[in-house]
Parts: C-alpha cells; sequence; structure tokens
C-alpha cells in the first residue's frame, strides 16, 4: 500500500508520481524534484471527496483591514480630543466668569511655602519644595494602592474610591454650583438645590461605580477632572503650579515606562488577573464594565494596547501568501470555577462588543486634571494668546503620543510630552509674544 494518497502532490496536468515500493528515500527525493520545480502540493481531500482549495489571502482585503484600522484609529483619536477639549473649556470658561476660582483665600496644606512678596530666588526653592512634597504625597499614595491591589484588598481600593466620589459629586460640585449662580446672579432656593445636588451626585455614583449610559459616564468623569482642575488652581501658588506640572511630567514618565514603575506593576497585574482597571480612575472611548480592557505589559509583545488608537496589525507578508492556519485568540489558562474570570459567556455571546473595548482608547483621569490646570492657570491671567497657544500645544502633545503609542504597541505616559509643549508655548507667548504684539500695536506697527 502507498504511504501518499493518489494525486495529493500533483500539479494541475500533471500524473502523480509513482512511489517505488520499498524505497522511502527513492520516493522523498522525487517529490523534493517535483516541488523545486515549481509544481505546488496541493491540499488534502474534503469530506466530498474533492480536493480542498487552499486559500490565498486577497489583496483587496487586506487592503480593506489596514483602511478599517485607519478608520477606527482617526476615529477614536477625535474621541480623545473631543473630551479633553470639553474638559479644558470648562475650566477655562470658570475662570473667567467665576472669581472664585482666582481669588487667594488660602493654600493646600500639602503647599506650606507661600510667601508672596519674596525675591525670585526664594520663590524658585518654596516652588521646588512644594513640588516635592506633592509629589512625595502622590508617590505615597501610588505604592499604597499597588498593595492593596497585589493583596486583593479591593473593598478598601473601592471605599477609598466612592469616598472620593462623593466628595466630589456632593461637596465639590455645590460649591461650583453655587459659585456659578452667584456670578451669574441667578437666585434659586434651598430646597431645589437640594433635589437636583442629591440626583445629580447619585445619579454619577451609579453611572461611575456601577453601570449607566456611556454619554453620562463620560460626562461625569469629565466634570469630576474639570471640578479637581479648578481647585488646584485656585489653591496652588503661581510658580508651585509650573514647578509641579514639570515635575509630575517627570514622574509620569518613571511611573508608566521602567520596568518597576508603580503604574506599569499596577497595569501588569490587571492583565494577569484578567481584571478591569477602575471606571473612577480611567477615562474610556468604550464600555468599561463589560470586559478587560488593560493593556498587555511582556515585553516584546506585538499586541496593540486598549488604549492606542490603532485597533490591530494587517496581514503580514505578500497578499498572494498561502494560509496554513486561522487566527485564534489567546486562550484564557484560568480554571472554570475562577472567581477572578470576568463574564466569558457574556463576551463570547458578544465578540462585537468585546472588540470593541480592546480597540477603546482610554486616558487617566490625572492626565485630563493636569491639561486643565495649565490651560487653566494661563487662562487666570486674563491673556487669550496664551490661553489659545497652550489649549493648541496640549493638542499637538496629545496627536504626538498617540502616534507614538500606535508605532511601538504598549502603553505610554500622556503628560510629558504635552506638558512639555504648554509650558514652553506659555513662557514663549507670554514673555515674548505678547510684548512684541503690545509694543508693535503701542508704536503703531502693522506686519
Amino acid at each position: 500500500m502507498s504511504a501518499y494518497p493518489d494525486g495529493a502532490f500533483h500539479g494541475p496536468g500533471q500524473e502523480p508520481p509513482v512511489l517505488p515500493p520499498g524505497n522511502p528515500a527513492a520516493t522523498i527525493d522525487d517529490i523534493s524534484v517535483q516541488i523545486r520545480e515549481g509544481q505546488r502540493p496541493a491540499s488534502t481531500p474534503g469530506p466530498d471527496g474533492q480536493p480542498r482549495q487552499p486559500r490565498r489571502r486577497n489583496s483587496s482585503t487586506s487592503v480593506e483591514e489596514e483602511e478599517e484600522v485607519l478608520k477606527y484609529g482617526a476615529e477614536h483619536v477625535i474621541m480623545l480630543f473631543v473630551p479633553v477639549t470639553i474638559c479644558m473649556a470648562i475650566v477655562v470658561a470658570t475662570i473667567s466668569s467665576v472669581t472664585f476660582y482666582t481669588r487667594r483665600d488660602g493654600y493646600l496644606v500639602y503647599t506650606p511655602f507661600h510667601d508672596d512678596q519674596a525675591d525670585a530666588g526664594t520663590k524658585v526653592w518654596q516652588s521646588l519644595a512644594n513640588a516635592f512634597i506633592v509629589l512625595g504625597i502622590v508617590v505615597v499614595m501610588t505604592i499604597l494602592l499597588i498593595v492593596l491591589y497585589k493583596c486583593r484588598c479591593y473593598k478598601i481600593i473601592h471605599g477609598w474610591l466612592i469616598a472620593t466620589s462623593l466628595i466630589l459629586l456632593f461637596l465639590f460640585s455645590y460649591i461650583f454650583f453655587g459659585e456659578v449662580l452667584t456670578a451669574y446672579n441667578i437666585p434659586l432656593d434651598y430646597i431645589t438645590v437640594a433635589f437636583f445636588m442629591w440626583n445629580f451626585g447619585v445619579v454619577g455614583m451609579v453611572c461611575i461605580h456601577w453601570k449607566g449610559p456611556l454619554l453620562l459616564q463620560q460626562a461625569y468623569l469629565i466634570l469630576i477632572s474639570a471640578l479637581m482642575a479648578l481647585t488646584f488652581i485656585k489653591y496652588l501658588p503661581d510658580w508651585t503650579t509650573w514647578v509641579l506640572l514639570a515635575v509630575l511630567s517627570v514622574w509620569d514618565l518613571v511611573a508608566v515606562l521602567c520596568p518597576k514603575g508603580p503604574l506599569r506593576i499596577l497595569v501588569e497585574t490587571a492583565e494577569e488577573r484578567g481584571d478591569t482597571l477602575f471606571p473612577a480612575l480611567i477615562y474610556s472611548s468604550t464600555v468599561m464594565y463589560q470586559v478587560v480592557g488593560t493593556v498587555d505589559g511582556q515585553e516584546g509583545s506585538n499586541s496593540t494596547p486598549p488604549s492606542s488608537p490603532m485597533g490591530g496589525q494587517g496581514p503580514h507578508g505578500p497578499p498572494d501568501q498561502w494560509e496554513t492556519s486561522p487566527r485564534r485568540r489567546p486562550v484564557n489558562p484560568r480554571p472554570p470555577g475562577d472567581p477572578n474570570q470576568r463574564r466569558p459567556a457574556a463576551n463570547a455571546a458578544n465578540p462585537r462588543q468585546e472588540d470593541q473595548e480592546e480597540r477603546g482608547v482610554k486616558l487617566g483621569l490625572g492626565d485630563f486634571i493636569f491639561y486643565s490646570v495649565l490651560v487653566g492657570k494661563a487662562s487666570s491671567y486674563g491673556d487669550w494668546n496664551t490661553t489659545i497657544a497652550c489649549f493648541v500645544a496640549i493638542l499637538i502633545g496629545l496627536c504626538f503620543t498617540l502616534m507614538l503609542l500606535a508605532i511601538f504597541k504598549k502603553a505610554l505616559p500622556a503628560l510629558p510630552i504635552s506638558i512639555c509643549f504648554g509650558i514652553i508655548f506659555y513662557f514663549a507667548t507670554s514673555q515674548l509674544m505678547t510684548p512684541f504684539c503690545e509694543a508693535l500695536a503701542s508704536n503703531q506697527v502693522f506686519i
């Protein structure tokens, strides 16, 4: 009996090779000669007895996939620009119309050095001291969060986040709406205010920490970021604000990119456990509570992080490359009874929604806050040229960050490039461009 079925290796119009009995070496040599002469092997017969034709990757299909990836990436870049713009616009509009956030009523406990009458040298070291004190608190709280997460103290973390959200949605929002009503001279009774604040806060808590419409959840996260930015603008000394922005940008770089960086450890741990990062800390363009949406932390991985606007990779090789195996998704190694496994049946039933989540853009609320702090601080001086320059600089830096994210396909810090551009544009515009334009206007010189 022949070791190979008839017609397994013959090409169109060719007779099948004659297999000499008892000489496997000669059989292999004859088949190798036929393959080297250009005869492409056909596939094995299918269930109906007809030979299966090998599938080719259609060039038009690959082009369509690449166009879909580019379209999806551009769509999610816009999805990220819009909320950042809205958050900064809320802060700038509030700073321009509500004097409460530009009036000095005190300073944060974390900034003990604030002598407004001191000389430039004293202000420099005071700003550095204040910035490093705040940075130390940020580092300690981040490490505490990671320790609690490593120890699976989820109830403590959720209690911490819920308490913070309660303060922001009820106390800070009450102060904000009260000052807005006062600025625009709108009378309102306390019963209506209490009814509105109760509904506003409860709906926000449900949307952020449980489930709700995606647009409503995003709106609450943007408003929370704007409230925190306004608080920092009001209670941080002027020089400390700019030094703190620079210091936090460097810290963001270290925390995300270093192998033992705290934020990188947090993301990798969530990836290993299959957990979703806390929705109260992350802005997402897709639903956060449906499936896992963390970044692959493995070194040398070619997978696209979910925060990347590039939703996937096109096929490798030439268009006529022979397809040898179907694409496979990673298999979850957890046993069926693992409590950390998140809704596998729901994900399998709705693969399109899972794909949407994996491609969704995610940005930390801290990035929203400090983008808005920079633009809001620039607008507090009353120079619209400087404000617009800082606004454009932040969007340019964010665009560069997204480009790098698409290239390197790994988690990247969103603060350094945007904050660096914003600080450079602020000082260049306020110290160079604005005096130059004022001098031209005073001398009636038109360019």
